[in-house]
């Protein structure tokens, strides 16, 4: 699932230059409560958050759910330092849902 699939758009621009910038409605993100479920993993040099969707969800675009997780370790970029514990939720269906009811979609 693509997060912003269904973001509403809010406008577009194009300036004198055929740019277009585009803009969208806030995108909002479920909390994650910890479940007694989740897997957790200790990241190694070639980690990244799309990584471990596409392993654990078979999705690679469900990275923020596992970066939303874990928001300690910042949401600026998909890279994880080596090292790091990293908590997987494992509820995906109830994230979706939730994402869903909370951006009216």
């Amino acid at each position: 699932m693509k997060r912003y699939q269904n973001i509403k758009e809010v406008k577009t621009i194009t300036d004198k230059g055929n740019f277009s910038f585009r803009y969208y409605k806030e995108n909002k993100y479920p909390e994650i409560p910890e479940s007694e479920n989740d897997i957790y993993v200790i990241t190694n040099q070639s980690d990244r958050y799309d990584l471990l969707a596409q392993q654990y969800y078979q999705d690679f675009n469900l990275w923020w759910i596992i970066s939303c997780a874990n928001p300690e370790l910042g949401f600026d970029s998909i890279n994880i330092p080596p090292g790091t514990q990293v908590r997987i939720p494992i509820q995906l269906q109830q994230i979706l849902s939730d994402y869903i009811k909370l951006n009216n979609l």
